[in-house]
């Protein structure tokens, strides 16, 4: 009202504009936990104490758009929840991905080498036809194979525990 209104409108979208760059350029990573007795999957918190977790895996939820812009930025922050962590297992549930670009791609591909070789695997679950149709074709696709495309949190998780199972026994 003191500015005007046309004023006020070019305020409001630069200001929209601005906060859709920020939500863009650091999209949400959350380190999931499983509702205790459920297959509902969420956010880890200090109001959700009781949810299982799995010692060696470490579940994690990407949202939004993975492009050049931010692929650094979502690879740092993930490389130091797994440097917190120590998991045999990284499963990433891309479910909120909606598109995933080459450099993002490429980070990718470094990232679950670099992991193999010490001797982390990598799982991207849930992903869109999209996104899944882009790492097939990629060579991220042939390393990771079947094993490491995964069609549900559920299934991740329980292919998780009988590996662990199966490592128990004598």
């Amino acid at each position: 009202m003191l500015i005007g209104t046309l004023k006020g409108i070019l305020v409001a979208i630069i200001v929209s504009l601005l906060a859709l760059a920020q939500q863009s350029t650091r999209p949400v990573i959350q380190v999931l936990g499983r509702k205790r007795g459920t297959n509902v999957f969420r956010e880890r918190s200090s109001a959700h104490e009781d949810d299982e977790t799995y010692p060696g895996l470490l579940l994690l939820r990407v949202e939004g758009r993975i492009f050049f812009l931010n692929a650094d930025d979502i690879a740092e922050r993930i490389g130091a929840l797994i440097s917190e962590t120590n998991p045999k297992v990284v499963a990433i549930d891309m479910q909120g991905v909606v598109d995933l670009e080459y450099s993002a791609l490429k980070m990718l591909t470094e990232a679950e080498q670099r992991r193999r070789e010490s001797g982390v695997s990598l799982w991207l679950v849930e992903m869109s036809s999209q996104v899944f149709a882009t790492v097939q074709r990629a060579p991220l696709g042939k390393t990771l194979g079947r094993e490491g495309m995964v069609h549900s949190l559920e299934i991740a998780v329980e292919r998780y525990r009988s590996t662990q199972t199966t490592r128990e026994k004598p």
